[in-house]
């Protein structure tokens, strides 16, 4: 049975989303993430997707007070991501109350410092973040094309130590218009062996089922839930 996993973008401070991963457009859902986050554990979630914007696109820890509070006030799981590029700002996040980090741009930019964390943290705390367009890998907040392949970077992190992978297309990011399914299974066709975790376009129920066929194990879902578009309620069955 596939898995969702609800998300809380931060920016500012504030529960935001984004449309196909552009800051300027940006829509406020709610002022306090923290009430957000109790409402998914109130929910029966017991896992929480948590990105700190602001820190991804100025490249360095920023909302670590928004993971704090929200670590502090609920028991919910917290896989944390955004700006993760220094052994302060990996500290910070697992001090402030994250269970796991998520980063992208340091296992594509600085290799031996991700392998590093892997080693130091274990797998099952360091889950690697590709993001996508058009198949290659955007980095540092999904404003630069790193060139690379999505088959390549996987492989790679894969040959790495690996075992759990956010795959977000940004085309679909935001946009309620239905996941990449043929990206995922492609993915699945050229790499195994690994948790993937998808990421983008969720509209319905229906779009988890789809996602589950091709072999996803796991599913992000925001915009869809903001927007009532899936209920927490319809969730139940497919609670981590």
């Amino acid at each position: 049975m596939i898995r969702v996993i609800p998300a809380i973008d931060i920016i500012d401070g504030k529960c935001v989303r984004l449309a196909y991963g552009d800051f300027s457009k940006k829509v406020i859902y709610d002022e306090n993430p923290c009430e957000v986050a109790k409402r998914f554990e109130d929910a029966g979630i017991k896992r929480l997707h948590l990105v700190d914007l602001d820190g991804a696109k100025q490249g360095k820890t920023i909302n670590f007070p928004v993971l704090e509070n929200i670590a502090s006030q609920t028991k919910l799981i917290i896989d944390f991501g955004g700006g993760i590029k220094t052994h302060d700002d990996i500290r910070i996040a697992f001090n402030s109350g994250a269970s796991m980090i998520s980063t992208g741009s340091i296992a594509i930019k600085n290799k031996s410092l991700f392998k590093e964390w892997l080693v130091k943290y274990g797998a099952k705390k360091i889950i690697a973040a590709a993001d996508v367009k058009n198949e290659k890998v955007a980095i540092s907040g999904w404003q630069e094309d790193s060139g690379i392949s999505i088959y390549d970077c996987l492989t790679d992190l894969l040959d790495n130590g690996v075992t759990q992978i956010i795959c977000t297309e940004i085309s679909k990011d935001g946009s309620l218009a239905g996941p990449a399914i043929d990206l995922y299974k492609n993915i699945l066709s050229h790499v195994s062996n690994f948790k993937l975790i998808a990421s983008g376009g969720i509209s319905c129920l229906n779009d988890i089922t789809a996602l589950e066929q091709v072999g996803c194990q796991q599913v992000i879902v925001g915009k869809a839930l903001y927007e009532d578009r899936i209920k927490l309620g319809e969730l139940t069955p497919f609670i981590l």
